[in-house]
């Protein structure tokens, strides 16, 4: 009878397993073990514990199913490979977004300071962005600061497509933080949003380092950009560890607090780590298996092209985010296409320079796919 059992009746009794009180991952596991089945495991807790309501698990799986959110268990196809890999993994996952991208074969989370300096996010930014392009899945926390610079990157790159993973610390249909809205509407269109916690969860300071597990364990390896040395970040470095995964590190100036938990990771073992390219060549190593070779030769030719333009400004003006691109951008928005075609540069250049004037505080996004310069201050521009 219980080999007949659907897939709803069978998330159910995992839904109501799972949020019965003094039941975690392991526990839950155990019981699994011990009785063959979810089913099965409630029936032998009904004298013992208060079992978490059947109607309370349909109306959770109703409102899943009124969100677009996927409930999806352990033993799915669909479930995280290397997450599995852990004896604490969530029974439960929710996912807002596409399911393809929780089966790519390579990731890496990339975690950091939510107070990050300029210099930090776009060194985040960049990576993300090289890694993506190199079919790497890039996988971060949607926090401010370096989670956030690591995602938009990634979303930058494959022509403005591309995928990324965002584990949070509330439920799926929970933004938080509030400004990154938007962020959090193209990862659920590119990629894909993921939580253990049950739909409405607010964020609660407990729920942070118990989700930063998933973001290690879901990757290959994790980087640190800007990070104090009690910092969440660590906490997901030390997870990694635990788990056996790669852990790199980008230093920092010793006189910045950010550069503390990187320099440390790095002094006790980590990868220092300045590109992208630093990171899959250990990732190639480390997986045995062939990745697309990496190769930087969009990014030779936007060096050139700068330094060719440059070579009549003084040093000191040769301002990288300052480049001819921004002349063609106004504060009331311009299309991103129509930037590519009165510049005639191509759209990896444009969307490159753009992400860097972005994270330089110059432009906003704006919605349909244009662009504006941020009004500075009395500027009548």
């Amino acid at each position: 009878m219980m080999n007949n059992i659907t897939r709803e009746e069978k998330i159910l009794s995992w839904l109501q397993l799972i949020n019965t009180s003094n039941i975690g991952p392991v526990t839950f596991y155990k019981m699994l073990e011990k009785y063959g089945s979810a089913q099965k495991a409630l029936e032998s807790l009904v004298d013992k514990y208060k079992v978490f309501p059947r109607e309370q698990a349909q109306e959770e799986l109703k409102r899943a199913k009124n969100k677009n959110v996927h409930i999806i268990c352990r033993d799915d196809e669909c479930y995280p490979l290397h997450l599995k890999e852990i004896d604490d993994c969530p029974p439960i996952l929710y996912v807002l977004g596409n399911l393809e991208v929780l089966k790519f074969p390579l990731s890496l989370s990339i975690v950091g300071a939510r107070n990050a300096s300029v210099a930090g996010r776009k060194i985040a930014s960049r990576i993300a962005y090289d890694l993506t392009n190199a079919d790497i899945l890039v996988v971060s926390g949607m926090a401010r600061g370096i989670d956030s610079a690591a995602h938009k990157g990634a979303l930058y790159a494959k022509n403005q497509q591309g995928p990324t993973i965002a584990v949070l610390g509330t439920g799926v249909d929970e933004i938080y933080p509030a400004e990154n809205k938007e962020l959090y509407w193209q990862i659920a269109e590119q990629g894909a949003i993921i939580s253990e916690l049950p739909l409405g969860t607010k964020a609660q300071i407990s729920n942070f380092p118990r989700r930063n597990r998933i973001v290690s364990a879901i990757s290959n390896g994790t980087l640190v950009v800007e990070a104090a040395e009690h910092s969440g970040s660590l906490i997901t470095a030390k997870s990694a560890l635990e788990q056996g995964r790669d852990i790199f590190a980008v230093p920092g100036s010793p006189i910045d607090d950010r550069s503390g938990g990187p320099n440390r990771l790095i002094k006790e073992g980590a990868f220092l780590t300045e590109n992208a390219e630093d990171i899959i060549n250990v990732l190639a190593t480390a997986n045995h298996q062939a990745i697309k070779t990496y190769k930087n030769e969009i990014f030779k030719d936007i060096v050139l092209d700068n330094k060719k333009n440059n070579d009549d400004i003084p040093e000191n003006k040769a301002d990288k985010t300052e480049t001819p691109l921004i002349e063609f951008l106004t504060p009331e928005g311009v299309y991103v296409d129509e930037i590519i075609r009165l510049s005639g540069f191509d759209s990896a250049k444009v969307n490159l320079e753009l992400l860097e004037l972005e994270m330089s505080g110059k432009i906003e996004r704006q919605t349909g796919n244009k662009v504006a310069l941020i009004k500075k201050k009395g500027s009548k521009r």
